[in-house]
């Protein structure tokens, strides 16, 4: 298909962060997005699979609830057959061709209208799904469901931009380009429960860049994804761009991993999850086109390290919010603390009248600070873990939960003695964190300690007033957290200001929400044109 050649250089709004509402009481934004989950409470979703824009419905299908109430459906969705998903990767390969020969602008333009929407017509259908389907509370679902991913599409758009703009040396003698083509064949992107924003970006940062996606969203965040797949078509998105595949995980990646076209894998999950998929790539090394991409953010056992410098309060603050908001299921959330020995006490009492005042509950109650945990495997693993410490550690407050409604583990603060105790080392991923308190004098011995438990290094804290411990932490925590935090909480990374991502077990640190992740969806292809060729072969050394 031809169209009428545009010239002249576009460029992109300049982006900037989206605003976080309040949603204070009474105000209208409150009432709106209260009225919207009173009706999508009421609603029983059909999910289907999307492929090169058709609804697929399998009849084969399984259910999406409440974490707040599991007995509650919000949703049906079909499962993929193994023939869909070999469906899904022909319809990329057919939309491929189109799209790639999009005009990045004109691709950019889908994105940046779907942001818009989001912005204005969407924001209460995708916060609201977020905080039924993933127990987000409100202030959670905000920050994540429509502020992050309006940014990702925003600043996305223009970090392609500046990709787009860097070009090599030239002269009066040759003009040298850099085409910046999308990959070979297809991306796999899977993408988690915890962050709405994640999967949109996912499987849209590789289509800004012209590539085509097949979309294995997680089973316990349908109901946002599949809001989120609806908005992106709205936007503008052509069919087979990106074909959204729920159904088991096992079987889908089996099939696109072991696909001569895989081209790229996008992935947020676990650690061994994605050790696997890397093991299976490498197996198959000899089938593929061209070596596929491998981009993932995995596992974390993010810590909050503590100078006897410290201000209490912001350390007592730090520790709460950095382990408890959504309930623990950040991949940054703070889940382990090493704080000097004097200043314990004091931090203890602070976080203790903290979380006396916490309220836990549905998140269609405002007030509720926590809620629940995603699933019953989720609940039935801490459990574990609770139950554990109340023999081999020391529960200073929490310690509870409790099923029969909803899946609620109470917010627990476990004190030990023993810095290698499996607290302190395993991720939890849930609203617990472990504090050793260390002798005062044996600061630099806890910052290697720090540096040596975790086999992750996703994020961390310094807590400190003074300004040579800060750089000596910096400096032995150097490979210890892709991103690091002083004086603040280890969580809320915000696009275009501290893109995000760790090394280590934590994943390859390809940094979303930054240029750097760009780079990984596009082959560069380098052009050399001769303006006046060369008539004689010898050179003048021959003389």
């Amino acid at each position: 298909m031809s169209f009428a050649a545009f010239d002249g250089t576009r460029r992109v709004p300049v982006a900037a962060n989206e605003p976080v509402r309040t949603y204070a009481p009474h105000s209208p934004e409150t009432k709106n997005l209260k009225l919207r989950l009173d009706r999508m409470a009421t609603e029983q979703v059909e999910i289907p699979i999307v492929i090169g824009g058709r609804r697929i419905h399998t009849g084969n299908t399984g259910t999406v609830t409440m974490p707040c109430d599991h007995h509650h459906v919000l949703a049906t969705y079909h499962k993929a057959t193994p023939e869909l998903v070999h469906e899904a990767i022909a319809a990329s390969a057919a939309a491929s061709a189109e799209w790639s020969s999009w005009r990045w602008e004109d691709r950019a333009a889908v994105f940046l209208r779907a942001a818009e929407l989001l912005t204005t017509t969407w924001r209460d259908t995708i916060n609201a799904a977020t905080m039924l389907g993933q127990a987000k509370t409100v202030h959670q679902a905000e920050i994540d469901a429509a502020c992050e991913l309006i940014d990702f599409w925003r600043f996305n758009a223009q970090f392609a931009q500046d990709l787009y703009a860097e070009q090599p040396l030239s002269d009066h003698t040759m003009w040298n380009q850099l085409d910046y083509r999308p990959l070979e064949g297809f991306v796999y992107a899977v993408t988690p429960f915890n962050f709405t924003a994640i999967g949109g970006n996912l499987p849209g940062a590789p289509a800004l860049m012209g590539n085509v996606v097949i979309w294995k969203p997680s089973a316990t965040a349908l109901l946002s994804s599949w809001y989120t797949m609806q908005l992106l078509e709205e936007a503008g998105l052509p069919p087979g761009v990106i074909n959204f595949i729920p159904g088991d995980a096992a079987m889908i990646s089996d099939i696109a991993l072991a696909h001569r076209d895989l081209a790229g894998v996008h992935f947020t999950g676990s650690t061994g999850v994605f050790n696997s998929m890397w093991k299976t790539i490498g197996s198959n090394m000899g089938t593929y086109k061209s070596y596929p991409r491998i981009v993932g953010e995995t596992g974390g056992k993010d810590f909050i390290v503590v100078h006897p410098s410290a201000d209490p309060q912001a350390v007592a603050v730090g520790i709460v919010r950095g382990a408890f908001e959504y309930q623990g299921q950040k991949c940054s959330a703070a889940s382990r603390a090493y704080v000097p020995k004097s200043m314990w006490p004091d931090v203890k009492a602070r976080c203790v009248a903290m979380m006396a005042e916490m309220k836990q509950g549905d998140v269609r109650d405002f007030s509720n600070f926590v809620a629940a945990v995603i699933d019953q495997k989720a609940f039935n693993r801490l459990k574990g873990y609770l139950d554990d410490a109340k023999t081999s550690a020391t529960i200073v407050a929490g310690g509870g939960y409790d099923d029969s409604k909803g899946w609620f583990i109470e917010p627990t603060i476990v004190e030990t003695s023993d810095p290698k105790h499996r607290m302190l080392c395993e991720e939890l991923f849930g609203p617990v964190i472990t504090i050793h308190p260390y002798d005062d004098h044996a600061w630099r011995e806890t910052l290697t300690l720090v540096d040596t438990t975790s086999p992750y290094a996703l994020t961390g804290a310094i807590f400190s007033r003074d300004r040579g411990a800060v750089r000596e932490a910096m400096s032995v925590l150097r490979q210890s957290a892709g991103n690091l935090y002083i004086n603040d909480k280890p969580t809320g990374a915000v696009v275009g200001q501290q893109p995000f991502g760790g090394a280590r077990g934590s994943g390859t640190n390809d940094k979303a929400g930054s240029k750097l992740n760009l780079m990984r969806w596009v082959s560069a292809r380098n052009i050399k044109e001769t303006f006046s060729s060369p008539l004689d072969w010898k050179y003048p050394f021959l003389g």
